[in-house]
This record gives structure tokens, sequence and C-alpha cells, in this order.
């Protein structure tokens, strides 16, 4: 779970032109560019975790590192920006399979800072801030220094409670970035409308009580009240057990869990363990025997990239509604 957590080396002949960075010098592009940069609404200044850029027009060589903002990037359209990607938590979409096979998988999981240069992008598009560990030498600034700009999911750093208006600002900012608004506009429209449609199928109901189990043994490793899985369980009728965890993810204890009495228990489906084998877990531990939602056998099931700060959460939403309260939801 470490990329879910908050040694520059020279290469100079791999390093990319900025194509698009603010720093490259205002006589060096050609009047025309110019002229058809200003007309999609460039330049565009954004501070995105701390980092403002200014953009002169939009990337051209990206590299996304995280599933859920490679499906954003393929969501807008953006397919043949791409000249790299890195870390899937499961499958990509089936709307998204044959764009996604045309990019290259430049490393499993994260990639090195050679393996990021190598593709000569001008910029670099993050999902968890772990994505730009500066140990491990893909720190933002390492990349800058390199002509590099670079963004990350606002999940990592947003401070607003309200996570449905973080994705929405989210998916806006990548559409100015790379000249597409209205591609993002389109998006977060439907998006609304999704999300009022699922709305008005509960709005009667009594929200459940819910308890995600992501991963643990010792302790419960959980979905806390802050970021867009707490969002996802309460716009789909239920109420987080543990909402009270200030933070996006979080560890709580087995006590808390039988003390809170969660009805329904949502799993998050990703890597090696299987949902089968997190069940078992959680079915044959005497401690949790009371738990209502064990005792019921009541269980959700949701892929991890459904869970966080992406184009997926409006399905998602509706998906889990769908197991937590089917009769509403199928009538």
């Amino acid at each position: 779970m470490s990329r879910r957590t908050p040694a520059l080396i020279a290469a100079a002949v791999l390093l990319p032109l900025a194509l698009t960075a603010c720093s490259t010098p205002e006589g060096d592009e050609p009047t025309g560019n110019k002229a058809a940069a200003k007309s999609d609404g460039f330049p565009y200044t954004v501070t995105n975790c701390g980092v403002t850029t200014t953009f002169k027009a939009p990337p051209k060589r990206v590299v996304t590192m995280n599933q859920h903002v490679t499906e954003i990037m393929l969501e807008l359209g953006l397919t043949k920006s791409l000249v790299g990607t890195a870390y899937l938590d499961d499958k990509v979409l089936p709307k998204y399979e044959k764009d996604y096979a045309s990019v290259p998988v430049i490393a499993k999981e994260y990639p090195s800072y050679e393996q990021v240069l190598a593709t000569n992008p001008d910029f670099v598009y993050g999902g968890y801030a772990s994505a730009f560990a500066a140990g491990d030498g893909r720190g933002r600034e390492a990349l800058k220094k390199s002509g590099i700009e670079t963004r990350l999911n606002t999940e990592s750093c947003a401070k607003a409670d309200t996570p449905m208006e973080t994705l929405y600002e989210e998916v806006r900012e990548v559409g100015r970035t790379f000249g597409v608004t209205d591609r993002a506009e389109a998006w977060i429209k439907q998006a609304e409308a999704d999300n009022a449609a699922t709305a008005e199928k509960l709005k009667d109901l009594k929200p459940l009580p819910v308890f995600v189990y992501d991963s643990g043994d010792k302790t419960a490793f959980t979905a806390g009240g802050k970021g867009i899985g707490n969002e996802l369980i309460k716009r789909a009728g239920g109420t987080n057990v543990f909402a009270d965890l200030d933070k996006s993810f979080g560890d709580a204890s087995w006590e808390n869990v039988v003390a809170r009495k969660p009805e329904a228990i949502v799993i998050y489906d990703y890597g090696s363990t299987t949902v089968e084998q997190k069940k078992k877990r959680l079915l044959t531990d005497p401690a949790l025997a009371d738990v209502p939602a064990i005792k019921n056998k009541r269980f959700a099931v949701m892929p991890l990239s459904d869970a966080v700060l992406g184009v997926r959460v409006p399905a998602a939403v509706e998906k889990l509604a769908a197991q937590l309260h089917p009769a509403a939801t199928t009538s």
C-alpha cells in the first residue's frame, strides 16, 4: 500500500526539450504556434499541490503513473499524447483496452528515474504522492530540473471535504492543460447527471453502516473520512463507520470494527490477495463473529481503481448502491 502514502542522475543525452514549460523562451516559439495556442486558451497557469506551472501549449509527450490518472487521459481522448505508462491496480475498463494497448508500459509498478527519462517526456502525471517519491529520484523538483513538468492527482493534497467537486476540478484542469476543455466539461456534465440519478433512487433510504476492508491482519487498513472513498460510500447510501479517521486511508483496530457494528463490508479488490481470501479472513476470525455484516455475510466488492479520484467514480457510486440497496436500485 506504499503507493498511497505521502538522487538526481545525470543523463544529458536523454533530457527532453521542454516543449510546454514556462521556461521556454518567448523568442524560440514560432509566431504561428503562439497564435494557435492563445486561441485554445493558452498560456494557461495552474497551481497543483503547491506547484505552479504555466503552459504555453499542451504537453505532447506524457508519462502516466497509476491507473486512475491513465484512465483520465484515455477518457479525455489523449491517447496520442502518451509515450509511456506504469502501475495498474487491475485491468483498465473495456472501453479503454484498445487505446491502452497502444501505449508503451515502461514499468509494471513505478519506473525508475532513468526509465522515465528514456521516454523523452515533457510531462509526467502521477496518481499517488508516491509516484513522485524524491527518494526514488522521481521528485517533482528533479523532473523539473530535467525540463519535465508534472501533475499530481489532487486527492493526494486536497484540503476540501467535497471530494466529488475535487474530481470535477481534476478533470477540468487536465482538460485545460491539454486544450480539450470541451471534452472535460462534457464528462463533468454527464457525471453530474449520473450522480443525480443515483441520489434520486436512494433519497428515501436509511444509510447503511459500512466498513471498508482494504487489507491487513493485525489491524484493518480501511477508508477514512477524507477522499473520494468516503464520498462514494455516502453517495451509495452508506455511512462509513470510520469517517472520523482524518485521512483517505488508515489503520483501524479490529476492536473498533467490532464496536462500530457495520452492517455491510465493502472489500477492495486488487493485488495478489483475492476477494475470497479476504472474505475467509473476515469470516473465520472469532473476534468478528458478532459483527452484523459477518453474521449476515453481507459483502460488497469494488475494484480499488473504482475507489480513487478518477473517471470511474460516478459509475462506481451506482454499482456500490446496487450492492448495498438492491431493491431500491433495481425498481
